[in-house]
């Protein structure tokens, strides 16, 4: 009796000593920040990617983007490897110096992603929760683009651009009214402040009556629909968008960058894309 007393004592002391290493275990192991739903319960999530699985370009969602010289935030974009990563739920792009320019005579390469010809959202929200790094030359981006219509004929939707080191980041609508800027349009961009090596939520919201802009739960930016300025192509952006998110390095905007060792790196946490609730 004594001695099976004695060994079920000691399986219980050794069980017990092996949770506990295994509560230490997990609290020392890095893990990825819970988020909560951000959103309030008349949006219900139809979509979203965590980014959970390395072989991101066979789920039929993301393509990279390809360069094209002529225009200026993507004449550095390249399919090289080593520009994109999955890493701790996150798909990180990176900017970095070019070390092969025999292969590629771009001084500098970048990666981007886009969901063109394979995920469009037709008005709803759209979340991409990232955190960035900063460089002199830096221009990381999240936006999106139609599937029909010439620029800026069809609308462009700034979700966040980010420029060097600052602190904000810039959120823009693009369209032909709003070219011609007056004192009687209505406001087409807004900056926002962000907290700067962190992560941050990008939102936007869109339907047949305005577009709205948001960084971290809190609307940054109202661009209405105006009946009597149609003809004038205001509001053009009740049709498909597809979703670039992209590390480009220098430009016309942004100036020229300043060289540097380490890589610059963006990491997304995740997309969600949501309609309302019936």
């Amino acid at each position: 009796m004594k001695i099976s007393f004695l060994l079920l004592s000691a399986f219980v002391l050794g069980n017990a000593c092996y949770k506990v290493a295994q509560e230490e275990k997990k609290l020392q192991e890095p893990q990825k920040p819970k988020v909560e739903q951000s959103v309030s319960k008349q949006w219900q999530l139809v979509w979203e990617d965590n980014f959970d699985r390395d072989d991101i370009f066979a789920t039929g969602i993301w393509s990279k983007i390809s360069r094209n010289e002529k225009i200026d935030w993507r004449n550095t974009m390249s399919d090289d490897p080593s520009l994109y990563d999955i890493k701790e739920g996150n798909l990180i792009l990176y900017g970095k110096m070019n070390t092969d320019l025999k292969a590629d005579p771009s001084e500098y390469i970048t990666g981007g992603v886009y969901t063109i010809n394979k995920k469009y959202f037709e008005t709803g929200r759209l979340e991409v929760r990232c955190k960035l790094e900063s460089t002199q030359g830096a221009w990381p981006a999240i936006w999106m683009l139609p599937k029909e219509g010439k620029w800026p004929t069809g609308g462009e939707i700034d979700i966040m651009e980010h420029l060097n080191y600052d602190d904000f980041v810039y959120q823009t609508l693009h369209t032909s009214y709003t070219k011609n800027v007056s004192k009687q349009n209505p406001k087409s961009g807004s900056t926002a402040k962000i907290n700067a090596n962190d992560y941050n939520v990008y939102a936007v919201e869109w339907d047949a009556e305005s577009v709205r802009l948001y960084v971290n739960g809190v609307q940054t930016l109202l661009y209405p629909y105006l009946k009597d300025q149609q003809d004038k192509g205001q509001y053009p952006f009740v049709r498909p968008y597809y979703l670039l998110i992209d590390m480009q390095l220098g430009g016309n905007w942004v100036g020229a960058v300043k060289p540097f060792d380490k890589p610059v790196a963006m990491y997304i946490d995740w997309v969600r894309y949501y309609q309302l609730a019936d």
